[in-house]
């Protein structure tokens, strides 16, 4: 008696925090399936995908903008036709689109052209959440959506996405938490091959605006491309991903100034446990440990202590993460590179992709991808490797501003940095729907399909 009891009252406080905490309805989108309601026809020649990717192994399903290897790009950069879409959207006859679609970005509809200019053309390397746009009855109608690696967008000065490119979709940040989704594979869209929930991501903004983004070429992984933020592929530089770079040492300086330590270097920082440490957080080891050599893109997972840990609402409490596991030079145990090249990169969350309960922010204010701390300087991705360190630097402040004005480049060596990434805010994730979000869809007679609307710290999908 006493245990059904138990059991009971078990059920119904999961019961609550099902209520408090609902499922995100996302929908998927596959490359080379047209929206039902697009801003521009699918077939108008403004952006082509890429059917070859697969979405890549990550260490946590939130992303930063700046994460090397987070996206991709290939020898024909035209992969997005930003002219035709800027004459499109200054069209007079298109004004009224025009001005729902400037409306989502946060702009007016006469600093169009300014805004597309500042964008850059790339290929998504995971499966990426977004809040994506329909246009319905002349307004721009939100929906949480789910793009399938291969799809081909521009992203702003901070790494968000922007603009979906086969059909001038505007795209904002994803709100929800990336542990709590529900896909729903519908309209077209089914399942797609090497689908994995592990393999699902966010994006965040980097803290500073870029200068450069470095892609691994989804074609042949072994060629890094160094990409000038606003240009369309025009001007890259290469560089070899395979080439080794040192890991810094670490111990004592900040988790947020570790991660952009290991960012310039070309190196992805992880962590164990669940929830983003705090930015102040002391990194205490790393693994690999300092001196180790990975190619462009690895992992080093961060072992922090104090601080406490920064969740999808920004709390943090008294919390110290796991220490990993030792194991020399080799790459975490927990990260699987992909057969054909370079591991895919990691942002800031650890552990599984299900685990994470941080969404990523919203750009700052005024226009989108203008970052409120000044850019500092770096070199570019493939630069010799930083030295190795036989003392622990001192530990940076973690509010500090970059020393420098000069934007910078995503996979560079590492300068003292001494940034923190911008903390983590929580928005309402939104109520669990049978439909997409805030749109009314034409029926279709293919019978939809999602996963299942499970709970756990695994995931909330099934793979």
């Amino acid at each position: 008696m006493h245990r059904i009891t138990v059991l009971a009252i078990f059920s119904l406080l999961l019961s609550g925090c099902e209520k408090g905490n609902p499922l995100t309805v996302v929908k998927a989108v596959a490359v080379g399936v047209p929206s039902l309601a697009p801003f521009f026809e699918e077939n108008s020649g403004l952006g082509r995908d890429t059917t070859t990717v697969r979405s890549q192994p990550v260490q946590g399903s939130l992303q930063q903008g700046d994460t090397p290897g987070l996206y991709g790009g290939s020898k024909q950069p035209t992969i997005c036709d930003v002219a035709k879409l800027e004459r499109f959207l200054t069209d007079p006859r298109n004004h009224q689109k025009a001005q729902a679609w400037a409306g989502v970005l946060n702009i007016g509809t006469d600093g169009i052209p300014e805004y597309l200019h500042r964008l850059t053309p790339v290929l998504l390397r995971h499966d990426t959440l977004v809040k994506n746009h329909d246009y319905k009855k002349e307004k721009a109608v939100p929906y949480n959506s789910l793009l399938q690696a291969g799809i081909s967008i521009l992203v702003d000065e901070q790494g968000l996405p922007a603009v979906k490119c086969s059909c001038g979709n505007p795209l904002r940040p994803f709100e929800g938490d990336t542990g709590r989704i529900s896909v729903q594979f519908e309209d077209g869209n089914k399942k797609w091959a090497g689908y994995q929930r592990e393999s699902v991501v966010a994006v965040k903004p980097a803290p500073r605006k870029l200068a450069r983004i470095a892609l691994v070429d989804v074609q042949e992984p072994a060629r890094g491309i160094d990409r000038p933020v606003g240009s369309t592929g025009e001007t890259d530089t290469t560089f070899n991903t395979k080439k080794r770079r040192t890991v810094p040492n670490l111990a004592g300086t900040t988790f947020a100034g570790a991660s952009r330590v290991l960012i310039d270097a070309g190196l992805a920082a992880g962590y164990a446990g669940q929830g983003v440490p705090s930015d102040g957080a002391k990194v205490t080891a790393t693994d690999p440990p300092a001196g180790a050599e990975l190619p462009f893109g690895q992992y080093v997972m961060l072992t922090v202590a104090g601080g406490g840990t920064s969740t999808s609402g920004g709390e943090s409490g008294p919390t110290t993460t796991p220490p990993p596991p030792s194991s020399g030079a080799k790459t975490p145990p927990t990260s699987t590179p992909p057969k054909s090249g370079p591991q895919g990169p990691t942002g800031s969350s650890g552990g599984r992709p299900g685990e994470s309960a941080s969404p990523p922010p919203s750009s700052s204010s005024g226009r989108p991808g203008v970052s409120s701390s000044p850019p500092s300087s770096s070199t570019a991705p493939g630069s010799p490797s930083p030295e190795k360190s036989s003392s622990p630097p001192s530990p940076p402040p973690s509010t500090a501003s970059p020393p420098s004005s000069a934007p910078v480049t995503s996979g560079a060596p590492p300068p003292p940095a001494t940034t923190s990434a911008p903390p983590v805010t929580r928005p309402a994730t939104s109520p669990p729907a049978t439909s997409e979000p805030a749109t009314t869809e034409p029926a279709t007679t293919e019978p939809a399909t999602s996963e299942p609307a499970t709970d756990g710290p695994s995931s909330t999908v099934a793979a």
